[in-house]
């Protein structure tokens, strides 16, 4: 989406983090904690994990054929 969030070097704390906010995220109902944070923590995970990546990758191309199609 054109903007740039700083995420850790090291592959075991992107990869934590990732968890970390996914798990964070199905609390959602709660105050402060929210269900913003399972997509984000999986854009996190998708750095490091070949799966997620290539959902992303998809979503991404799905997204922009169905923008430049309006």
């Amino acid at each position: 989406m054109g903007r740039r969030i700083p995420i850790p070097r090291s592959r075991l704390a992107r990869i934590a983090g990732g968890i970390g906010l996914v798990v964070l995220g199905l609390f959602g109902f709660l105050p402060v904690l929210g269900f913003w944070m399972i997509p984000l923590g999986l854009l996190v995970l998708s750095y490091d994990i070949a799966s997620v990546r290539r959902r992303r990758r998809r979503l991404a191309v799905w997204w922009n054929r169905r923008r430049h199609q309006r």
